[in-house]
């Protein structure tokens, strides 16, 4: 079934009961945002433990996931990275306050960007700029982190629950140059030409469109071939970008490194080897900092069996 479209929110649009929850929780978030950072952080950890106690599904699709990637390590060392994991994801839940509600200047104290010369030098040269990165648990308040020193579209996908989709989308409107459907590449595309450094993470099993088995974290996994097609259309420059969450709780280090070289080179396969080598660099230096529970592994290669249950 096809999803709604995201709309801008409009408070008297969700007085009815069933959107209380919500509103509750918005509060809560709101309420939070009060606090001091490493609080937030604090909280943001239990509140991740709660989630992993209650979920006892995701938690099994993190072991999976955990086991394929890491064999070499011991049962205790996976589960060490599973805890945390969801620690993070409990964190990155409230780093939605932050996002929404924190002044540019607190904000800007918490972050330090590396290698932003990299892209000034591809816009200068008069290329676009595809920030590549994958499904870290610090995407939303890395976004957020680097739209202090440049402008930033990124493509987004709608929430089932209509009341948080539409406040989502406003509030990411307010500090993105363009927040885009994921329906809607012609958008991203005339944004990448225009020179706005444009967010891209094609980390996700996407069993509708076209794919190829490439290498990550020693498995072959379905990749995306529109990555080669859009640097090919647009003429951009695809540069890794890893928001990364300080361990000691003091902040973020945005990572960007220079352009892929030789991207895209004709071959798709090829393409899609660079992109999971380079996501996977930045798994493995900060594995707990990766979304686990999606089910990255789910298309299989023909002949394979499933690896879910």
């Amino acid at each position: 079934m096809a999803r709604h479209v995201s709309v801008d929110f409009r408070a008297r649009d969700y007085w009815h009961p069933r959107f209380w929850p919500m509103w509750i929780n918005l509060g809560i978030l709101r309420t939070i945002a009060l606090f001091p950072y490493r609080c937030q952080i604090f909280l943001g950890g239990v509140f991740g433990k709660l989630i992993q106690i209650l979920s006892p599904k995701r938690q099994r699709v993190v072991d999976i996931n955990l086991q394929l990637c890491f064999p070499e390590k011991s049962v205790a060392e996976r589960n060490k990275i599973k805890n945390a994991s969801f620690q993070n994801l409990g964190i990155a839940l409230l780093e939605m306050s932050m996002c929404w509600w924190w002044s540019e200047d607190r904000l800007r104290s918490l972050v330090e960007i590396r290698g932003r010369e990299h892209i000034e030098a591809v816009l200068d040269s008069g290329r676009g700029v595809i920030l590549l990165t994958g499904h870290f648990t610090s995407l939303e308040i890395g976004g957020r982190l680097f739209t202090l020193s440049m402008p930033l579209q990124a493509m987004y996908r709608t929430q089932k629950n209509r009341m948080f989709d539409s406040y989502l989308y406003t509030r990411r409107k307010s500090y993105l140059e363009n927040a885009i459907s994921r329906k809607n590449t012609r958008q991203m595309i005339r944004g990448i030409k225009k020179l706005i450094p444009t967010w891209y993470a094609p980390d996700q099993n996407f069993p509708n469109e076209k794919n190829v088995f490439a290498p990550f974290m020693g498995v072959q996994t379905a990749t995306i071939s529109a990555s080669s097609r859009l640097a090919q259309s647009t003429g951009g420059a695809m540069l890794p970008f890893y928001p990364e969450r300080k361990k000691d709780g003091s902040g973020y280090i945005i990572w960007i490194e220079p352009p892929l070289v030789d991207f895209p080179s004709g071959d798709d396969v090829r393409d899609a080897t660079a992109i999971n080598a380079s996501i996977e660099k930045f798994v493995r230096l900060n594995p707990e900092q990766y979304l686990w529970a999606h089910k990255r592994f789910k298309t299989r290669p023909p002949g394979e069996p499933a690896i879910y249950p």
